[in-house]
């Protein structure tokens, strides 16, 4: 049998693989099977993606001393359980300065945007130049002076939408281009507001959430949330400025607090205004996107989709394309023929009800629990705390 396979990004793994290496831990918790037996219900991740993780009764990593946010060393397999991958741990401990010898490295292990940032920067600062009124483009390069750098760097979310290094910025960039599309449609939407409702929206996370890799809950993100304490930045802003009109300043007050859209989702108000309808409608639709984008990494196929509450299909197909150029109409042969392959992504979402449909009977509500699949037989973990030795 041939060895594990060392230091590979996580999106590489496949059904089969062994796998060693080091991970960050985001999720970590002790639950307990049918039967009565703890195990760990996990998720790992790297700069490349996450996967489920289980640490069953029989593993010696069941009494490792590791939390969630810390960086581990580990040996396991890799399955499909349930169309999904799924990452059985047989042995880990908590990284050491001494692993950098064997690969270890923060940077390539907390979860990042794909995109360049210093390209989603200048695309939004591009965005942002079109807003019209003065006082209202102050605001908008004011906000991004004083909050650039946790913009820049923080998720977006916890562990729904852009939940990663760069995530807001992503989110929020992505947000600013479709508003200018969605507003060069409708004209009567008032831009200006909608492009500074997109940079504001969801600036409170900021301090809502740490920074990667933590990406947890502050105190004050618990006790007031993102949409008051944007509408606090909103403000802050304003007063330090000094000319931004009082009418335009309350309807921006308006959009940070209704862009959940509904009371039941944590909107202190619904939209009230055709700005806040596009708005929280882009926002939406851009955070569902991404889950959709975020799936597709974990393999595609018919998978179940905890933020959008149904199961989605994501397939994937090739077609061939022949383009014929031609001198122009009516010509009797094209001048020369390009042949085109392109991939084609389908995206189609199956509706299904609110919550998880019932397991089938005899299995646990929770993936992996109770039947502990077949893991796969790696090598002896050595008995050291050097995995790599």
């Amino acid at each position: 049998m041939s060895g594990p396979r060392r230091n590979q990004p996580l999106a590489t793994w496949e059904s089969g693989d062994n796998v060693q290496g080091f991970v960050l831990v985001t999720r970590k918790e002790l639950r307990q099977d049918r039967n009565g037996r703890s195990y760990l219900d996990m998720e790992v991740a790297d700069a490349s993606g996450s996967m489920v993780a289980k640490v069953w009764a029989d593993s010696p990593a069941l009494e490792a001393e590791f939390e969630a946010h810390d960086f581990v060393a580990l040996r396991g397999s890799v399955k499909l359980y349930r169309d999904q991958l799924q990452l059985s741990i047989d042995d880990c401990r908590v990284a050491t300065d001494d692993d950098r010898r064997y690969g270890f490295d923060e940077a390539l292990l907390i979860p990042s945007t794909r995109e360049d940032i210093g390209d989603l920067w200048r695309r939004l600062e591009a965005a942002l130049a079109q807003v019209q009124r003065p006082a209202l483009r102050r605001l908008a390069f004011h906000a991004l002076e004083v909050h650039g750098r946790a913009l820049r760097e923080h998720p977006a979310a916890k562990a729904i939408h852009h939940a990663y290094r760069g995530g807001l910025l992503e989110h929020v960039t992505s947000m600013a281009e479709l508003a200018l599309a969605v507003c060069s449609h409708y004209r009567r939407v008032d831009r200006d507001l909608v492009l500074l409702g997109v940079l504001f929206h969801d600036l409170g996370k900021v301090r809502e959430l740490g920074a990667m890799p933590a990406n947890d809950y502050t105190l004050e993100g618990r006790m007031v949330g993102h949409v008051v304490i944007g509408r606090d930045l909103l403000r802050e802003s304003c007063i330090t400025l000094g000319d931004v009109p009082d009418d335009l300043q309350l309807h921006l007050e308006h959009l940070v607090l209704s862009h959940q859209g509904r009371r039941e989702y944590a909107s202190p108000v619904e939209p009230m205004t055709p700005e806040a309808l596009v708005l929280h409608f882009i926002d939406d639709l851009d955070s569902k996107l991404n889950q959709l984008d975020r799936a597709r990494l974990d393999g595609g196929g018919l998978q179940w989709s905890r933020g959008l509450g149904r199961y989605v299909y994501l397939a994937r197909h090739e077609e061939r394309e022949v383009v014929e150029v031609g001198d122009g109409p009516g010509d009797e042969a094209p001048e020369r023929t390009e042949r085109t392959e392109r991939t084609v992504e389908t995206l189609v979402v199956e509706a299904g009800p609110a919550a998880h449909p019932p397991e089938p009977p005899g299995e646990a509500g929770d993936v992996g629990a109770g039947d502990e699949p077949p893991r796969a037989t790696v090598d002896e973990m050595p008995a050291d705390r050097g995995l790599f030795d």
